[in-house]
């Protein structure tokens, strides 16, 4: 084999092994949750207050003043009916009959309440968001996640 083909054959493998590298980066920094990114994804939870002002005392102030909001990025209206959003403990909560409009955000709020297009409620009696950390994940009807919002360090279980 001459230099010059082992030079090429060489080169090939560099490139090959580059292309591979670039394409493997990829999906990982369009999914890392980084908000600085060029495209936004279509759905997303855009911000959380896991902990409620003021005294933890199950009032339906505090419990809906705990919510999570997710944010529709396109300009087209999209169907969350079967979606699910979820916290690190399994406990669920799932859209029915839910649109949210091109461009707008829904806050879904742990107490009881009338659902309205900008708020839904879970209509529970106990707080789910770990006010420490948490991780709130959001998926389709077809159980893929769609987006996951995390704080805190590492969690301990405990709770309010």
């Amino acid at each position: 084999m001459s230099a010059s083909s082992t030079a090429r054959r060489i080169a090939a493998t560099v490139l090959a092994a580059g292309a591979l590298v670039s394409l493997a980066a990829l999906p990982a920094s369009a999914h890392d949750g980084d908000r600085h990114h060029d495209r936004s994804p279509r759905v997303e939870i855009s911000r959380v207050q896991a902990d409620s002002p003021g005294r933890d005392d199950r009032s339906l102030r505090s419990l809906n003043n705990e919510w999570v909001e997710i944010t529709n990025n396109t300009r087209h209206k999209i169907d969350l009916d079967g979606w699910t959003l979820k916290d690190e403990d399994g406990h669920r909560y799932k859209f029915n009959d839910v649109r949210i409009n091109g461009r707008s955000t829904i806050r879904i709020h742990t107490g009881e309440g009338r659902d309205t297009r900008t708020d839904l409620y879970q209509d529970r009696r106990d707080y789910v968001w770990d006010n420490r950390s948490d991780t709130a994940t959001l998926r389709d009807d077809r159980g893929r996640v769609v987006d996951t919002e995390s704080w805190g360090g590492r969690h301990h279980h405990n709770h309010h």
